[in-house]
C-alpha cells in the first residue's frame, strides 16, 4: 500500500497561495499546486522553493508565511517601499532597513551614498529611501535570513518583518 503522504508535493495536500492567500490544493502524484486565480505553482523538493509557472517567480517559506525570492533589484526595492508605506499608515516611522545579506550584490548599486563633495565624507553608510541600511549577519542561529528578505526597524527599535503577501492587507 502506498503512503498517502507521498502522493503530495513537499508542502502537503494544500497551501495558502502566495498571491491571494486562499488555500489551494495539491495535484496528487505531482509537485504542483493549482490556484484558480493565479494558476500553477510547482514545488521544488531540492531547493524548498515554490515556483509560479506562469511568471517564474520563486517563493520560500518560513513558518506559515511565503517570502518572494527576488532576482532583480527593483523587486526588493518595491517590496521595501510598500512595507514602509504600510508602516507609515499604521502610524509608525521606520528608522533602519536590514536587508538579507544574499541581496547585497543585487541592491548595492541602488543604495544612496553620501559623497565628499556634498559635504559629508561618510560614504560607508548606505541609505535606501533616506533610511540607514544594514545587511544581515551570517550567524547560524539566524537561519531565517536565508528566506526572509528584510526587516524594518521602527521607532522604538523593534524589527518588523514583512512577508510579501501581507503588504496588501
Amino acid at each position: 500500500m502506498m503512503n498517502s503522504g507521498l502522493q503530495y508535493p513537499i508542502f502537503g495536500p494544500e497551501i495558502p497561495c502566495p498571491h491571494c492567500r486562499q488555500q489551494i490544493p495539491a495535484l496528487t502524484l505531482t509537485d504542483t499546486y493549482l490556484c484558480p486565480r493565479h494558476g500553477a505553482f510547482e514545488a521544488n523538493p531540492e531547493t524548498g522553493e515554490l515556483i509560479h509557472l506562469q511568471s517564474g517567480r520563486h517563493w520560500r517559506r518560513w513558518g506559515e508565511q511565503w517570502y518572494r525570492q527576488h532576482t532583480h533589484p527593483d523587486g526588493i526595492r518595491f517590496e521595501i517601499h510598500e512595507a514602509l508605506d504600510k508602516l507609515y499608515t499604521q502610524g509608525y516611522r521606520a528608522t533602519k532597513v536590514i536587508i538579507a545579506k544574499r541581496y547585497k550584490d543585487l541592491v548595492s548599486a541602488y543604495l544612496e551614498r553620501s559623497t565628499p563633495w556634498r559635504g559629508n565624507g561618510d560614504a560607508q553608510n548606505p541609505r535606501l529611501y533616506g533610511l540607514p541600511v544594514e545587511f544581515s549577519s551570517d550567524s547560524p542561529d539566524q537561519s531565517y535570513w536565508e528566506v526572509i528578505n528584510f526587516d524594518l526597524e521602527k521607532e522604538p527599535g523593534v524589527p518588523v518583518r514583512y512577508p510579501y503577501y501581507r503588504l496588501f492587507e
